[in-house]
């Protein structure tokens, strides 16, 4: 499997592009909804019923509103499909996957959908001709992960808003879109419910630093304060190492990752870089290899769909508050994860 793309920001062509569009997608006498996505008035077919979901983390979000009829196709489901079952149940086994990474154009135009629900470099790409607006000029309207959104000041970073703030606009928005307001609303309370367990958690006088590793060769890619992993820290009761940077997913030095000091180091767990591979990169460094985090293994493996944006995001930050507890770094509480979905080593 490729290297998935949503932490790889390359060159960007098309930024003079809207982020979204305003243009509607929807046919002729069609129902229509209309909501704010990447800042733009957008315009989406409503129920929408031939939903393309490209990645873990958007399937997840069309699932836990119970949309699943509704999807004609997912591409890049593979390396998260144990996960979605875990949380979803078996109509995880029953969708038609018909791309295993990220698709072409004609891959998702072949499923005649009216609705794609994808990201920039969620499945968004201009040197694939899979964007929004070629995908409106074939009738789809394109709908964009609110982490994702590109900033406006010409470059490529990406994030608009807060993070817990960005799933709840997707949830609201594909909950419109799908005709499913009621679960979108069920889905956003028990969110709320669980934050508020998790912020009136006992705190420690100094928050850990925390590095969310998602993988490293001559560089470390990893998470700045608009992805999601911020919020899950956060919410966690610790800090991430990265949050001054002004970006979603991104790349760092090792010389930042050794002047962060690191309490404990989180992984992204998918192909083609192993858990076993991160650790042995961590304990090969110099300088890397002598911080408490490394010498004690203080790392938490947890599948990508739990660290990218989606409703999933939760069930990260219990877990990542119960492995914080269980290394001493904040004082123990009575926070019960709803769910298991630490990898094997």
């Amino acid at each position: 499997m490729s290297r998935p793309l949503p932490l790889l920001i390359g060159a960007v062509a098309l930024l003079a592009l809207p982020a979204c569009g305003s243009g509607p997608a929807a046919q002729p006498g069609a129902s229509s909804v209309t909501v704010t996505n990447c800042g733009s008035q957008v315009s989406f077919p409503s129920p929408a019923k031939r939903l393309f979901v490209n990645d873990g983390n958007l399937i997840a979000l069309t699932l836990a509103l119970r949309a699943q009829d509704q999807i004609a196709a997912v591409s890049s489901v593979q390396r998260d499909a144990a996960t979605l079952k875990r949380h979803y149940g078996e109509v995880v086994d029953k969708l038609n996957s018909v791309a295993p990474e990220y698709p072409s154009r004609e891959t998702v135009l072949a499923q005649r959908p009216d609705v794609m629900v994808a990201g920039w470099s969620y499945g968004y790409a201009e040197d694939k001709q899979l964007t929004p607006a070629t995908l409106r000029q074939q009738n789809v309207a394109a709908y964009v992960l609110t982490e994702s959104c590109r900033q406006s000041d010409g470059k490529a970073a990406r994030g608009v808003v807060e993070p817990w703030q960005a799933l709840r606009e997707d949830l609201a928005n594909l909950g419109k879109i799908t005709g499913r307001t009621t679960e979108a609303d069920q889905v956003t309370a028990d969110l709320d419910t669980r934050l508020k367990t998790l912020r009136e958690a006992p705190k420690p006088a100094t928050p850990p630093t925390v590095f969310v590793f998602d993988s490293g060769t001559d560089s470390v890619y990893s998470s700045g304060r608009f992805g999601a992993p911020e919020a899950i820290l956060t919410a966690a009761g610790a800090r991430n190492a990265l949050s001054d940077v002004d970006d979603t997913w991104t790349k760092v030095s090792w010389e930042r990752v050794a002047a962060a000091k690191p309490d404990a180091f989180l992984f992204v767990d998918y192909p083609p870089q192993t858990y076993a591979d991160k650790v042995a990169l961590l304990k090969a460094r110099a300088g890397i290899n002598e911080l408490p985090a490394v010498k004690e293994n203080r790392f938490l493996n947890l599948p990508y769909a739990l660290w990218t944006s989606g409703p999933l995001n939760i069930d990260a930050a219990e877990q990542v508050r119960k492995a914080l507890e269980g290394w001493g770094l904040v004082p123990a509480s009575g926070v019960t994860p709803k769910s298991d979905d630490r990898v094997a080593n």
